[in-house]
């Protein structure tokens, strides 16, 4: 959570760039491991929930269609930028009825999201969430938190649901403004990635946050 509040951004898996990511600056023994027994533990896939939830950072598919956090600091530009690049859904599309169903309802996870928008037929689970993907990459969505099914211990288990809702919804419409350019934004972020990542390119940015 320190990280990210003093970088501004961060990658949960790989981003292109080497080394910038969250997998790639935590320890071995945070990273993901296959137990014997068959399961699988990996801490730093945990941690998202709560690194969303009592850090309040903004969270989905935000870099290249991969996941990663932006601070709160940070993402009046991030949106700023992406919603000019992104236009707003048009009237009638699918993305709309998506926006729609979920400012209805707050926040629902991803399957159930699905069911409401009437994606229930075969081969549909791809589709939608290619829909999704593409919503978060406007900064249109965000995943409020992740939710876990309980076996019959009460323990949760599995890789979890992402909980989306707007980040309107979730952090009022003024976390969402800014007092700059789309243009101003971009180069402020160029900027601050310049400071962070000096090692990568600027192709290799621009790839990662168009």
């Amino acid at each position: 959570m320190e990280l990210i509040n003093r970088i501004g951004f961060l990658p949960l898996l790989d981003s292109g760039i080497r080394g910038f990511s969250a997998e790639d600056m935590v320890d071995e023994d945070c990273r993901y491991v296959l137990l014997p027994d068959g399961g699988w533990d990996w801490p730093l896939w945990k941690w998202k929930g709560s690194i969303i939830t009592e850090g309040g950072f903004v969270y989905g598919k935000f870099f290249a269609n991969k996941a990663g956090f932006i601070s709160r600091e940070w993402w009046p530009d991030f949106c700023n930028y992406r919603r000019s690049v992104h236009p707003s859904p048009s009237e009638g599309s699918i993305e709309e009825t998506i926006l729609l169903t979920l400012q209805e309802h707050g926040s629902l996870i991803t399957r159930e999201l699905r069911a409401a928008c009437g994606f229930t037929g075969p081969k549909m689970r791809s589709r939608f969430d290619s829909f999704i993907t593409r919503l978060q990459m406007a900064c249109r969505i965000v995943t409020e938190d992740f939710v876990y099914p309980v076996d019959k211990h009460g323990r949760e288990y599995g890789w979890g649901w992402s909980l989306l809702t707007t980040p309107e919804q979730l952090y009022g419409r003024d976390a969402c403004r800014c007092p700059r350019s789309p243009k101003e934004s971009i180069d402020r972020i160029m900027q601050q990635m310049k400071t962070i990542c000096p090692q990568a390119t600027d192709e290799q940015v621009m790839k990662m946050i168009k």
